[in-house]
């Protein structure tokens, strides 16, 4: 492979022994599709795809959050349901292995299951309209271990505007409405951490002015760097960290790769009912390592290593860079970042020291109010 000929072996194995001491947790991922498939066994390592437990292990990989998600439902009773279903089939699974996972709800929770061995799984509730307009399902998610929210997916909901991924969209209400201020507010009194991930420049900024507590981007990578929608400029990554908040980048090469072509959105949607990787690559076009690391590499030097984090949307996306083909390779990305100069106790905040930490303000923060 090109990418051990151009990284050291000395960084390599220093990145692997880092993986092993250090906390490592990627803060979106969206496996929980996969575990709706009864005959999809967690435990077994697969040759497609990115995340299952072996390889979860071989990247040294201590905590996931898995992401509820379903397509912007006919009714939304039916968003609700098929939410329900995702956080009942994560709980199912954890019980199921629970000699390598353990449910997380807190900082002290992951770090427990290090202690022990164990993977910890958290939950992340992906698009705000899974709560179909109700603080009492806001709540409920909470309660059944959701630690956030990603306020909107793809498209507005009825109290937030959405950046949109293949295409712009338009202002529909020009950030969050009063309702959607209240929704923020609910989760920094549960103590949830309010993310920004998808969400428009509007909706960015308003979410800044309301949170009381630190908000992330659980996955979104640097628009100077790809000049994407879904990414954050310089004042917005900026912004995030003069309010504690991390961005963690995201790994999908049609997101970092500013050479990444246009794919026609049915072609792609065509291609995950076909079965996605089981099938092949979405696209030929092949995104480099280095073009990731650019964007870790910005984020750090423009806010410092306290506010960037790793949100890889594995098992999410359609097409991932050379050396990042599933999460057993993670080792690869710190070892650049070390032949990059940058420290290892400085990585080791990168690698989920982060997340931990605002993970914990939002508990206090919610102790507070």
């Amino acid at each position: 492979m090109h990418l051990m000929k151009d990284l050291n072996k000395d960084f390599l194995n220093c990145a692997v022994a880092l993986h092993r001491r250090a906390l490592v947790i990627d803060s979106h991922c969206d496996t929980t599709q996969r575990l709706l498939d009864p005959h999809w066994d967690f435990a077994a390592r697969h040759a497609d795809w990115h995340v299952d437990i072996p390889r979860l292990r071989e990247g040294g990989v201590d905590a996931l959050v898995l992401a509820v998600y379903a397509p912007q439902p006919a009714e939304p009773d039916l968003g609700v349901a098929a939410a329900k279903a995702q956080l009942d089939r994560t709980h199912e699974t954890v019980r199921r292995y629970n000699d390598s996972l353990v449910l997380a709800r807190t900082a002290a929770d992951v770090r427990r299951a290090k202690h022990e061995g164990r993977i910890a799984v958290l939950i992340g509730i992906e698009g705000g309209y899974l709560i179909a307009d109700s603080i009492d399902v806001l709540r409920e998610f909470h309660k059944r271990g959701a630690v956030y929210m990603t306020l909107t997916h793809a498209f507005h909901t009825t109290w937030a505007d959405s950046s949109g991924v293949h295409e712009p969209l338009a202002p529909l209400h020009g950030g969050l409405t009063e309702f959607g201020r209240e929704v923020v507010r609910e989760m920094n009194r549960l103590g949830m951490m309010v993310d920004v991930s998808h969400v428009s420049d509007a909706t960015f900024w308003d979410v800044l002015e309301t949170s009381s507590a630190p908000p992330i981007a659980s996955h979104s990578s640097c628009r100077a760097v790809s000049p994407h929608r879904r990414n954050l400029s310089d004042d917005m990554i900026r912004a995030l960290a003069e309010r504690g908040g991390v961005v963690q980048i995201n790994f999908a090469s049609a997101f970092v790769d500013p050479d990444f072509p246009e794919i026609d959105p049915k072609t792609a949607n065509d291609w995950w009912e076909r079965g996605g990787f089981a099938h092949g690559p979405l696209t030929d076009h092949v995104t480099p390592l280095d073009v990731l690391v650019n964007h870790f590499d910005h984020a750090l030097r423009l806010v410092g290593p306290d506010h960037v984090g790793i949100g890889s949307d594995f098992d999410g996306v359609g097409a991932l860079p050379r050396g990042m083909e599933d999460c057993s390779k993670l080792p690869h990305l710190t070892a650049a970042l070390l032949h990059r100069g940058h420290r290892e106790t400085d990585l080791e905040k990168v690698l989920g020291g982060n997340l931990l930490r605002v993970i914990e303000e939002c508990h206090r923060a919610a102790q507070e109010t």
